[in-house]
Order: C-alpha cells, then structure tokens, then sequence
C-alpha cells in the first residue's frame, strides 16, 4: 500500500446530545475537542445532533427536535450564492 495516502483511524467518542449518549467507535474524523470516557482514558470527541439512541426509526416513538432557526441557518448559509431567495 502507498504511505501517507490512508486515513487516520483512531479511537474516538460520538456523543449525541439529543439523547446524552455516548459511543466510543473507531474513525477518522477531525476533532479539538476531548472527553474522558468510562473506561478513564480520554479520547477525541465528536458531538452530533442524533444517533440511533435518538432516531425514531430506532426507538419507535417520535421525539421533538428542536429546530427553531435551521432555516434561517440554512439561509445565512447559501446567502452569498442566492440559493433559496424568492426571484
């Protein structure tokens, strides 16, 4: 195999906020911020917004999400291209 071509791969924490679980996986994602995990050694954490402890595909029951600004988000974010403003 070539060097220096392959990601990273290494022990990381996906924390899901919405249903406060964590996940200690392996992946190559980038990260600044550490957390100390139940084993005692810490890790690199990665928070993300739902998982499968919060999907309702998974639980079987449906749970509010608070998404008060996600289009106003989306918005301040593609404003620049034009993308989504009435003509």
């Amino acid at each position: 195999m070539k060097k220096g071509i392959h990601p990273n791969y290494r022990a990381v924490v996906f924390h899901d906020v919405s249903a406060n679980v964590s996940i200690l996986t392996r992946s190559c994602v980038e990260t600044d911020e550490t957390v100390k995990h139940t084993d005692g050694n810490e890790y690199p954490l990665y928070k993300v917004e739902i998982s499968s402890a919060s999907h309702p595909f998974f639980t079987g029951k449906m749970k509010f999400v608070d998404t008060t600004g996600r289009v106003e988000k989306f918005q301040n974010k593609y404003k620049k291209v034009g993308y989504g403003q009435k003509k």
